[in-house]
């Protein structure tokens, strides 16, 4: 089961604070338990939203929206894809995580990724087919 860690912004991650050298310390040594433990599959930070956009779609229009963006506590400071065997395995993992905004109150949110599986008759041998195509691509790059 791969899940997504997400790691909520704060006040501070939005703007533009850099962590300090303990807290990449402190993350480093934790991103490396979790590369030796085999459940690591990528982790990032994100730029604040003010360096980002969004693209609001209504029907056929498109209409982009430039950052900064409002609800700070809605957004993305950073993530990792972990592949582990339970929710609850994954849980268990981001309570041993350092706190990812000292000084603050933080938040990490755990989300699983479907699989092919979960998408059921709809998702045919052909679009399989297509979908690990473009994932061998894109391991390449």
């Amino acid at each position: 089961m791969r899940f997504m860690i997400i790691v909520k912004a704060s006040q501070d991650s939005e703007a533009g604070v850099m962590p300090s050298e303990q807290l990449l310390t402190d993350m480093g040594n934790y991103n490396e338990e979790l590369s030796k433990a085999g459940i690591l599959v990528s982790a990032d930070g994100l730029h604040p939203s003010s360096k980002g956009a969004r693209v609001r779609f209504s029907g056929e229009k498109r209409s982009v929206i430039d950052g900064p963006f409002a609800e700070t506590k809605e957004l993305i400071a950073g993530y990792w894809i972990w592949d582990v065997k339970s929710k609850e395995e994954a849980i268990e993992w981001v309570k041993r995580c350092p706190n990812p905004m000292p000084g603050t109150e933080a938040e990490i949110e755990i989300r699983q990724i479907f699989c092919p599986e979960d998408f059921g008759a709809e998702f045919t041998p052909e679009l399989r087919e297509q979908e690990e195509r473009i994932r061998e691509q894109a391991k390449k790059h």
